[in-house]
């Protein structure tokens, strides 16, 4: 039996926008001729996986059928919810369709992923088929390349030759803690996990019936048109809003570990974002693109809907102006030097990997005072990203009039 791919894809991503109302949703952003969703469709094509099942709701069903149709997905199902409960009510109405016989294995991807190193993974899930039985969930996990407080983390022990029991689930630590989970083996939580449809029932009855009561009525009397199950909104609204995490992950007794050493990431941050911009920064460049100032030189790399993409390098001994902007936040990733920092009345040196954010309206400057060149990914999000939006207060090459 073929593993069925099954893709969530109502999350409104609004970490990225901070400031914003009428924010991109993350899986749908063009970040250059390609956006997580599309590159999550991508991987569940080949032969490991049968047809593709998105849980999604009203808003998003053009976009998602947009992509479909680019991919030549003939055959796929559509879960539209009613209305926003998390993701332990997503998860089981998925799951609970006609369409899915009892022990089927199914794998839940979130759309706004990014993961390389395909093969390995597809590898990893084949490698575990067999392990699945009627009570147990496989989770995830993703050697950390550095001590994040952005994800979640868990330790293992060993039970058998190639299972590896999850003992502790520990949530967005502090960096510091977050070194000391690592000297302890610990592995990133991804948020994708592997399981049998009818384990995923059995945890469902035994730790949250109500959950379980509500999404049955509402996936058995929801409406089926043109390859999507309308879920009946009255059973679905009175379902208990949780995540899977706090719903099943943390009550379930039989949780194992799928350890993976591949570059993996959510993007959940413009710091991740500019990662992405800087590994592939020769795939961007264009000559027409470079700008030169007196302080140094920026380059525009990318420009999507209401966000910018520059790399900016300072000169030694040079500075940019003390300004403001009225319509744009600035996310900087620091790629080279030791730059001063301004941010209104705060000053502060960073360092290579680290990270700042300019909120609109803050008065802000960067300073290079020793003689290698600071180079910074800089990510403009707003309605207005133009050189126009610049006021300055302070100039050392006279440009204030």
């Amino acid at each position: 039996m073929k593993i069925r791919p099954v893709i969530l894809c109502g999350g409104a991503g609004t970490r990225l926008w901070p400031q914003s109302k009428n924010n991109q949703v993350k899986q749908f952003i063009d970040f250059g001729g390609w956006s997580l969703l599309e590159k999550t469709l991508y991987r569940v094509k080949g032969t490991t996986f049968d047809y593709p099942i998105i849980s999604t709701n009203f808003k998003y069903l053009k976009k998602v059928r947009s992509y479909l149709k680019k991919f030549k997905f003939k055959k796929y199902k559509i879960i539209l919810e009613p209305a926003k409960k998390n993701t332990a009510p997503a998860i089981l109405s998925s799951a609970l369709i006609k369409d899915i016989p009892n022990k089927q294995p199914l794998m839940f991807l979130p759309a706004d992923h990014l993961i390389e190193k395909v093969s390995l993974f597809n590898k990893a899930i084949n490698k575990n088929k067999n392990n699945l039985t009627n009570q147990n969930i496989f989770i995830f996990g993703i050697k950390p390349t550095e001590p994040s407080s952005e994800y979640g983390y868990f330790l293992t022990k060993k039970i058998k030759a190639n299972i590896n029991k999850v003992t502790k689930f520990i949530e967005k630590p502090k960096k510091n803690k977050a070194k000391q989970i690592i000297k302890k083996k610990g592995y990133w939580n991804s948020g994708m996990f592997f399981i049998r449809k009818d384990s995923l029932i059995n945890n469902f009855k035994k730790y949250q019936p109500n959950i379980y009561k509500n999404c049955l009525k509402s996936v058995s009397k929801a409406k089926l048109k043109n390859n999507t199950y309308h879920l009946n909104k009255a059973s679905f609204l009175k379902v208990t809003e949780k995540s899977f995490d706090y719903a099943i992950l943390e009550k379930a007794k039989e949780i194992n570990a799928i350890k993976l050493d591949i570059p993996w990431s959510d993007l959940g941050s413009w710091r991740e974002i500019s990662k992405i911009y800087k590994k592939n920064k020769s795939k961007y460049f264009k000559k027409k693109n470079v700008y030169y100032r007196p302080w140094g030189r920026y380059v525009n790399l990318f420009k999507g809907q209401n966000f910018l993409v520059k790399e900016l390098t300072v000169n030694s001994r040079s500075s940019i102006s003390l300004q403001k902007h009225h319509h744009r936040s600035e996310h900087w990733m620091i790629t080279q030097g030791k730059p001063k920092i301004t941010i209104n009345r705060k000053k502060f040196f960073k360092k290579e990997n680290d990270s700042v954010f300019i909120p609109t309206g803050s008065i802000h400057r960067i300073e290079n005072l020793y003689k290698k060149p600071v180079k910074i990914i800089e990510v403009q999000t707003g309605p207005i990203l133009k050189e126009t939006d610049i006021v300055r207060f302070q100039d050392v090459y006279g440009r204030i009039k």
